[in-house]
């Protein structure tokens, strides 16, 4: 079987790559053609464990081919997938105009049947968009040549993609004709065989459950977040909270950990394109609305506790440190990240900030220039410093010499944004110690 996969970021490329290492052949299609020349040179442009050494293996095998263009190889295609990006428009909706540029492409170069399938995440009723820009191609052809929409949404993990997309918890495709039906069935046998589940539904429902299920994710978070900054108040401890709550079956342990808010490429963006959705069709996400107020919230919390640790002192010339640039361990994304909000209200509030991610320092060089101070590993980052925050809770942070650590510092002051420390480890070792919903 052959397959095209347009656009390589960080959805086309983990999916092309892993379908390539089922025995599928794949073309992956992308315009930037600096990119596809570092593809074909084995350099992967995103980082994801795992994944430099499948693409290597898979180039190696004549399985996986990178070009920058989509109508020398489309019709040697059955099967073509649209991963291009689609970020937040002004208003919080989808921006759809490079799904539609890929669709317009197709209509003009197809000459068989193949199935146009939508991987990026799009807003419900993209696929009859994106079938009827084809079409529309089509007729200023004056050709008339077959072909059907599907829609199939990824459920990726950053850090864990490889994994997720091997073994799934579920792969869900959206279809509207028994054709496209057998053939993305062929596509997915290797998952059957594995008794995966692929849930087969309607092309309106699939588009709408990718938007459900990240919804539901951050809710579960903002709602954790809440609790949390209640449990401050009336002396709880929200880590025993969600112990108590999470051995409940009907809600479960997972996505209930406080922290200082949810960032990335995925939940910020799919809560308001789900809310700009519903309020196009006359309907308002009052719980998602809620949902978004409390993440963005609380990514400044640690900026509260730091000002109220420093009892009124002034933050101005004051140092810094923050573990912690990703919004999650395991990537080096930094869209949407605590660590952004973080560092502009430090900066604006005259603060000197010492920063070190394991991953993620060529990131914020990227998106930060010199405004911070980049350290060679955390212990670089503590010197000299007032006040230590973590944000992102890698795991070489979470066993620490607290004893060089309290050393390096100016104040024994620790803020901890996602509960990774022992704080009976941090008082005998005389650190002031902050954390979320204790």
């Amino acid at each position: 079987m052959n397959i095209a996969i347009v656009g390589t970021g960080y959805v086309g490329l983990v999916s092309g790559t892993c379908f390539a290492e089922t025995g599928v052949n794949v073309t992956c299609v992308d315009v930037d053609a600096q990119k596809i020349e570092r593809l074909q040179k084995g350099e992967i442009p995103i980082y994801e464990p795992g994944l430099d050494e499948m693409v290597r293996k898979n180039v190696a095998a004549g399985r996986l081919k990178f070009t920058t263009d989509l109508a020398s190889v489309i019709n040697e295609q059955d099967i073509v997938f649209s991963a291009v990006g689609t970020p937040p428009d002004e208003d919080g909706s989808a921006d759809l105009k490079y799904v539609l540029q890929v669709a317009r492409t197709i209509g003009q170069n197809i000459n068989k049947y193949i199935v146009v399938v939508t991987k990026s995440t799009v807003p419900v009723g993209t696929a009859r968009k994106v079938h009827d820009a084809i079409e529309e191609e089509l007729k200023k052809r004056g050709v008339s040549v077959p072909f059907d929409v599907a829609s199939n949404p990824e459920f990726l993990k950053e850090g864990n993609a490889i994994k997720d997309f091997m073994s799934p918890d579920r792969v869900v495709v959206g279809v509207d004709s028994e054709k496209a039906k057998k053939l993305l069935t062929r596509l997915y046998k290797p998952f059957l065989i594995n008794n995966f589940r692929v849930i087969f539904m309607d092309i309106p429902s699939a588009e709408m459950t990718k938007y459900a299920a990240n919804s539901m994710l951050a809710t579960r978070i903002s709602f954790m977040n809440d609790i949390a900054n209640l449990c401050e108040r009336v002396g709880a401890d929200v880590n025993m909270v969600r112990a108590g709550i999470g051995s409940d079956t009907r809600i479960g342990r997972k996505f209930l950990y406080a922290g200082c808010g949810y960032g990335g490429s995925c939940f910020p963006k799919d809560v308001k394109a789900l809310i700009k959705t519903a309020d196009q069709n006359g309907y308002s996400m009052e719980v998602l609305k809620a949902v978004e107020r409390v993440n963005e919230k609380q990514k400044g919390i640690l900026f509260d506790k730091l000002q109220k640790a420093m009892k009124g002192e002034s933050l101005k010339g004051k140092t810094i440190a923050i573990w912690g640039l990703a919004f999650k361990p395991e990537t080096d994304d930094m869209r949407e990240s605590t660590a952004l909000v973080m560092i502009a209200k430090l900066l604006e509030a005259g603060c000197i900030v010492r920063v070190y991610d394991p991953i993620a320092m060529n990131e914020c060089r990227r998106r930060l220039g010199d405004k911070v101070i980049y350290c060679r590993d955390m212990y670089d980052a503590v010197l000299d410093a007032d006040a230590l925050l973590l944000l992102t809770e890698w795991k070489e942070f979470r066993l620490p010499t607290w004893g060089v650590i309290k050393k390096a510092m100016k104040q024994p002051l620790v803020i901890d944004g996602r509960n990774i420390f022992d704080i009976e480890e941090l008082e005998e070792n005389d650190f002031e110690y902050h954390c979320i919903g204790k």
